[in-house]
């Protein structure tokens, strides 16, 4: 039986960059394997992006309301695939990580996926918290923060400056809008700097009045 695999890092793990030497290795050796990934991931169009700038062409783009196991024709396309590999895992609904558990338990198929645990306000994707219940197999992809440690979260940045409100999903590199992989303390550190700046407006604003 195969297994659903779930590889997981802050920005700029190499999340991406792993996907594609994945998808090398398997080729190299005369498989077939099938590149996925969110129809809401707008970075890069139809296209992988590595933080290398490595890039590759997706084979599917998954849409909100595709079933990936009753649509698995479609992915196929007719040939006999040895891997499925999703990038930005993160972005799918928790229906579509059960349909690609089915993908490799039912079809024996492994399924490996790639994206982040959680967002710019350590709260949990829908797609990763169901990985995180269901795959045979989690694995940490590591990388540092600026200090030297170990990155765990994900900081938001829009022109230039960290910010901790707004909506979950807004895509690297559009409108402004950066990440920054971070390490507990750093994050909480600029969430403070973040909060200081706000009573200060607030108290300019209040002397205004």
């Amino acid at each position: 039986m195969a297994k659903l695999y779930f590889r997981y890092g802050a920005m700029n793990s190499g999340k991406s960059t792993s996907l594609m030497q994945v998808a090398h290795n398997y080729e190299e050796r005369g498989m077939k394997v099938r590149l996925l990934k969110p129809s809401i991931d707008s970075k890069g169009d139809d296209k992988l992006v590595s933080r290398l700038g490595v890039t590759r062409k997706v084979d599917y783009i998954v849409k909100e309301d595709d079933d990936l196991f009753e649509n698995f024709s479609k992915i196929e396309n007719g040939e006999n695939i040895s891997c499925v590999l999703v990038d930005e895992v993160q972005f799918l609904n928790s229906r579509q990580i059960d349909q690609l558990m089915k993908v490799a338990v039912i079809k024996d198929i492994p399924v490996i996926c790639y994206g982040l645990r959680t967002d710019f306000q350590t709260n949990g994707f829908e797609g990763s918290s169901r990985l995180l219940l269901i795959a045979h197999s989690v694995e940490e992809l590591k990388t540092i923060c600026r200090c030297g440690k170990k990155a765990v979260f994900n900081g938001r940045k829009i022109d230039g400056l960290f910010v901790f409100e707004g909506s979950q999903i807004a895509i690297d590199g559009e409108h402004e809008v950066e990440y920054e992989s971070m390490c507990a303390k750093c994050y909480f550190d600029r969430l403070e700097e973040e909060k200081q700046r706000n009573s200060d407006k607030q108290q300019v604003i209040d002397k205004i009045i």
